[in-house]
């Protein structure tokens, strides 16, 4: 696919199309091994060899993050009051229009996809789909098997708020309770609601899986990695 020059520099977020004018004016730009004539000449997309300074430019029509999302930190791509997940990215990620996929509570951590491909966080959120989530949660009170099959079998809480069938695993039951809770859907505080919907009071809640992607362990809170290409693809065949 031909695009732009300026247009392909300026979407890897480290140079704004008026910078990278002055790049190629100053011949410290070379495609194909050549200068380029104009920051407006078209280039091949991912094809192209591209050099800045000597350093090769590997241009993705997509970017995908993993973020360890912390909590206290609002799932949004910009608020004027409050930190957001977008603010934990570099600039140079935060230019190229990411978008978190989904959202999670402000006091609820775990993985976050952020990505600017429209399509696959569609099909990753689209209800058809039925793309299963699984969370680590903690709470106060007591959780049995009665819990459990209330899960399986799909719940209508109080507000009339309808889920779908869940799975809900016990990890450990007591006066304090761990448990891995699995949804295909991803209505407003849904985890919390159904287990309050239980009697149990959620005190603890981390997003371990999306579809086939997981939480990379090595990633500390507020830390974030690319995906690689295996994720991706693995993503994309999982809403097919």
């Amino acid at each position: 696919m031909q695009m732009r020059l300026d247009k392909l520099l300026a979407s890897t977020g480290r140079w704004s199309r008026r910078e990278v004018k002055e790049l190629v004016r100053r011949g410290r730009v070379l495609v194909d091994g050549a200068a380029p004539k104009s920051a407006e000449e078209k280039v091949e997309g991912e094809s192209a060899h591209i050099r800045v300074d000597g350093e090769e430019i590997l241009y993705r029509e997509f970017t995908y993050i993993m973020l360890h999302k912390p909590a206290g930190v609002l799932c949004a791509t910009d608020d004027a009051r409050q930190e957001t997940v977008v603010d934990l990215l570099p600039r140079e990620l935060q230019r190229r229009g990411l978008f978190p996929v989904g959202r999670l509570d402000k006091d609820t951590e775990g993985l976050l996809l952020l990505t600017n491909d429209g399509a696959l966080a569609h099909a990753l959120l689209a209800p058809k789909k039925h793309v299963d989530k699984v969370y680590y949660a903690r709470t106060d009170g007591t959780l049995t098997k009665s819990d459990c099959d209330a899960f399986a079998q799909g719940m209508v809480l109080a507000d009339g708020l309808q889920c779908l069938p869940a799975e809900l695993t016990i990890l450990r039951a007591g006066e304090t309770s761990e448990a891995l809770v699995t949804l295909r859907e991803g209505k407003f505080h849904q985890v919390k609601r159904m287990l309050a919907a239980r009697g149990n009071t959620v005190t603890y809640l981390k997003r371990l899986q999306m579809g086939t992607l997981r939480l990379d362990e090595s990633l500390d809170a507020g830390a974030y990695r690319a995906l690689t290409e295996e994720e991706v693809e693995n993503l994309r065949r999982s809403c097919v």
